[in-house]
């Protein structure tokens, strides 16, 4: 289990993330983070925090759940009994920046469920993609506006993403899928 990102790493790349963002956006002013649970939730108030250290302004933060959004959800993946957990938005997406934050980019569906999901919420300005890691692999036209980092794997192996909120430490390894 070759361990790719420590949890400084993983602490710089967020900082290098939160730095593109502001040269991007150039104000945080009309600007929301919202993660896909259950890792793009706990990413986004960490990358959040990063961007309150630097503007020592506010950024709003909401977490995404997308289980009824999947098209996989009768698959064995997913199964018949879905987790469902709860989507926490507590202000308006219209016409805010929102960017949309996970830990894997893989296929792209995660990302085309969580933007089915989002829309319902309203109709924000603009949506922009962070990832902590892109693996590559895409069966849809989805491309991130930051990405932690690159990772080119084979479609035998797995990106894990542990994080000290969820899993108790902060890594990301790259396996060979069982």
């Amino acid at each position: 289990m070759p361990v790719i990102m420590d949890a400084d790493r993983l602490g710089r790349s967020l900082t290098r993330i939160a730095h593109e963002i502001l040269e991007r956006n150039r104000s945080i002013e009309r600007l929301a983070l919202v993660g896909i649970r259950t890792r793009g939730d706990v990413l986004a108030k960490r990358l959040a925090g990063v961007l309150e250290q630097i503007t020592r302004a506010p950024v709003r933060t909401g977490a995404l759940d997308i289980t009824l959004y999947r098209d996989d959800l009768m698959r064995h993946a997913v199964g018949p009994q879905p987790l469902v957990r709860r989507t926490e938005i507590p202000f308006s997406i219209d016409d805010q920046k929102i960017l949309l934050v996970d830990d894997v980019l893989y296929t792209g569906r995660t990302i085309r469920a969580a933007l089915d999901a989002l829309i319902d919420f309203g109709r924000p300005k603009e949506i922009q993609l962070v990832v902590l890691v892109d693996r590559g692999h895409r069966e849809l036209p989805i491309k991130a506006d930051y990405v932690g980092k690159n990772v080119p794997t084979s479609l035998k192996e797995t990106v894990t993403v542990r994080l000290t909120e969820t899993d108790g430490a902060d890594e990301v390894s790259v396996n060979q899928a069982q």
